[in-house]
């Protein structure tokens, strides 16, 4: 029996079976850092104006604090299968296919748009309320209040947020597998499971997790390393 599993085992992780997941691999890490990277473009500034104008904040605003809450609780309302799907003419209409990691990064940093908003609001909602009053009476202005007090402070928080949101996009790029996305998640389901292949598959959600424990790891040391709280 331990003979038919060793050759089972060979016979599936051939040398050119290795050289994909080796790519398979390189591919998930380039779709997941590159959809973070994005995410944080856009979602960042989303989450600091939705807190700025919050009630009794520098820059309060009823109507766009609550516009921009609603964008941002639907956002993340919409499972990432459905939505990829959704974006699929507009994946083709940006970069001409829907298959690929290039392809795949559109809808994940999508995805993650509204959850690292909501992330950053939440961080400096738990700076405190007196350092507005401290920076104001410095004589600095809402921008220089946002760069120089509030980000600074909040960026331990700010760390681990993006943190989260780069493993949750490790685990959603296996998702984008199902619609050809590349990475290990199409690997594991087009010869782990197509192609009954187990230890493809096995070792494909191996890698996965070893990306994450990582990337988790790296995330809670640089946190430390930047609080000087």
């Amino acid at each position: 029996m331990f003979d038919s599993l060793i050759a089972d085992f060979t016979s599936q992780l051939t040398p050119k079976m290795w050289e994909m997941v080796a790519l398979s691999s390189w591919e998930t890490v380039y779709m997941s850092f590159a959809a973070t990277f994005l995410a944080v473009i856009i979602g960042l500034p989303l989450g600091i104006i939705t807190f700025i104008t919050g009630k009794g904040r520098i820059l309060a605003n009823r109507r766009v604090h609550y516009i921009l809450n609603i964008i941002i609780n639907i956002g993340r309302s919409i499972p990432f299968i459905i939505l990829l799907i959704i974006l699929l003419p507009f994946t083709r209409l940006l970069v001409g296919t829907t298959l690929g990691t290039t392809a795949a990064i559109i809808p994940l940093s999508i995805a993650a748009m509204p959850f690292v908003a909501r992330l950053t609001s939440n961080a400096l909602m738990e700076i405190p309320p007196g350092l507005t009053e401290t920076g104001k009476a410095m004589g600095a202005t809402n921008c220089q209040i946002i760069m120089k007090f509030y980000l600074p402070e909040a960026l331990p928080t700010l760390i681990n947020g993006i943190t989260l949101t780069l493993v949750t996009l490790i685990g959603y790029s296996a998702m984008a597998g199902i619609v050809g996305g590349g990475g290990l998640g199409n690997l594991a389901i087009s010869y782990g499971e197509h192609r009954n292949m187990v230890y493809v598959k096995w070792l494909s959600t191996i890698i996965i997790v070893g990306i994450v424990m990582l990337s988790q790891k790296l995330g809670d040391d640089l946190a430390k390393r930047v609080d000087h709280r």
